[in-house]
């Protein structure tokens, strides 16, 4: 195959030839498209999320942009709310960017909140200081008739406008990390309006409205399926589903709010982009990790603190992508003990997919020398 060198405004580079374009197409056809992305895929994030095990995995961390940088705390205090924070893309953009000039992490994640959904959808939504997210819960068939069918395009465009900046901005070698909450877990503090301990509104709610809860999670899965695809679109190279409240729920309910629309949205979501990269989160839900990695087209799965490493090595199959799970404590803490919860699951995952990361959110105490401590850990610098 022959290539074409070509002089542009950043130098020279080659651009395949006619020849060329029917080799890969070619290659394409043996090897299937998802392998072939795999191999040329343009940074290590991305190639381990398609399959490829690496010696030195990736690494983000989630809620890697926030309360513990200084700098995040500078720019917060120039908007007049978190929601405010989150739709304007000026601010949203340097949030997420900050980590990446700080740490070089392997991926960003888009900097925003699970709840843009239902304030999207009509729902009032505030955080109050110290207190976390309040919102005017839906207890009746009316409170649901009042919300949109579909989600105000003026707010999440602003968020869109965010992925695209961010993706125009980040090197080559870091990807983009796009994301929603699960319908269950959104659905909880719509229901309840705010966060409760074990959820217990929102499981009283399906138990005594069951027709009128399924509605509410159709329609989260609906408008959820329709902002993921809009994220791929505007750049986001890969998208992960929280499901932060999945571990309170029986069998039963599990399998029906938790497992059901995830698959639908993943479904939905392949449906429009066939190759996208998805990666699920069902905090809680060790029990069900099979049944999770057996979704079609679900590419990554996100393990919780709870679960053993070793166990989900020997349990869970070799196809999918394994991110997590170190304790935040542990990073929390720094020191020998951070260094030997680290090695335990670098070792645990050698050999296969697996992308370094927490098994919840990186707490807002954490010294910023206990991250720059894990980096070299699994780095082996």
């Amino acid at each position: 195959m022959s290539t074409t060198l070509v002089t542009t405004t950043g130098g020279s580079s080659l651009v395949p030839s006619a020849g060329m374009w029917q080799g890969l197409s070619n290659v394409i056809e043996v090897i299937g498209l998802d392998r072939f992305m795999t191999t040329f895929a343009p940074n290590k994030f991305l190639a381990t999320l398609d399959g490829a095990a690496q010696s030195v995995p990736p690494i983000w961390l989630m809620r890697q942009a926030g309360r513990y940088l200084p700098e995040y705390r500078k720019i917060r205090a120039e908007a007049e709310s978190f929601l405010h924070f989150c739709y304007t893309p000026k601010l949203a953009v340097e949030a997420t960017l900050q980590p990446i000039r700080r740490f070089g992490f392997d991926a960003a994640i888009l900097f925003s909140d699970i709840l843009v959904i239902p304030d999207a959808l009509g729902q009032k939504v505030g955080f109050e200081t110290g207190e976390g997210p309040r919102l005017t819960p839906i207890a009746t068939q009316a409170d649901f008739d009042a919300l949109r069918l579909d989600l105000d395009m003026e707010r999440i465009g602003a968020v869109l406008e965010t992925v695209g900046q961010v993706r125009a901005a980040l090197p080559s070698e870091t990807a983009l990390i796009g994301f929603c909450g699960a319908p269950w877990t959104v659905a909880t503090y719509m229901i309840a309006g705010r966060g409760t301990p074990d959820q217990a509104p929102t499981r009283r709610f399906a138990y005594e409205q069951p027709e009128l809860f399924q509605a509410i999670i159709n329609r989260l899965v609906d408008v959820s399926s329709d902002y993921l695809v809009r994220q791929l679109r505007a750049g986001a190279q890969a998208v992960q589903i929280f499901d932060s409240w999945s571990g309170v729920l029986p069998v039963a309910e599990f399998e029906r709010w938790c497992l059901a629309p995830v698959r639908a949205i993943i479904e939905k979501v392949r449906a429009q982009e066939p190759h996208a990269r998805i990666i699920a989160f069902p905090r809680g839900g060790t029990s069900h990790l099979h049944q999770f990695a057996a979704i079609p087209g679900l590419r990554g799965l996100g393990l919780d603190t709870a679960v053993d490493p070793d166990w989900a090595t020997a349990n869970l199959p070799a196809s999918v992508t394994l991110q997590g799970n170190l304790d935040p404590i542990a990073i929390l803490t720094g020191g020998r003990g951070l260094d030997e919860a680290a090695d335990r699951i670098l070792e645990a995952f050698a050999g296969r997919p697996h992308i370094f990361n927490l098994g919840h959110g990186i707490l807002p105490e954490t010294p910023i020398a206990h991250v720059e401590q894990l980096l070299r850990r699994v780095r082996g610098a």
